[in-house]
């Protein structure tokens, strides 16, 4: 869970070509600490498992994109988002429904209803 996690491997990327690695310690607690350290890092894109709803409305609020429920592999996260399919169900955490910006509810029998360009499934 990225509330609790402490160190963040950041990338730097120039296109689709790595330029730069480095893992940087994140002892803050404190959500809104949390939330200056990330941007003082200058991430973008946070890419994690769990998250709070309040701390990733709070690092989308200062323009950081957060792309959450994502397991699997670290190499293999990294092709996929470099390669745009990050949001590819493959990487979605077992257990979840979607991606929190697109879930909308439940239906009464239980399966996951999405936005897909106005409709729901």
């Amino acid at each position: 869970m990225f509330d609790v996690a402490k160190v963040l491997l950041i990338l730097d990327l120039n296109g689709e070509v790595e330029a730069g690695r480095q893992e940087a310690a994140i002892e803050e607690s404190d959500p809104d600490a949390r939330v200056r350290r990330v941007t003082a890092l200058g991430v973008d894109v946070l890419i994690c498992g769990a998250i709070s709803g309040p701390l990733d409305a709070m690092l989308a609020s200062t323009g950081v994109r957060v792309i959450s429920h994502t397991c699997g592999p670290v190499e293999d996260v990294l092709r996929a988002f470099v390669a745009g399919r990050l949001p590819d169900e493959a990487f979605l955490m077992p257990g979840c429904c979607g991606r929190r910006q697109r879930v909308r509810g439940r239906r009464r029998d239980g399966r996951c209803k999405f936005d897909t360009q106005g409709g729901t499934a």
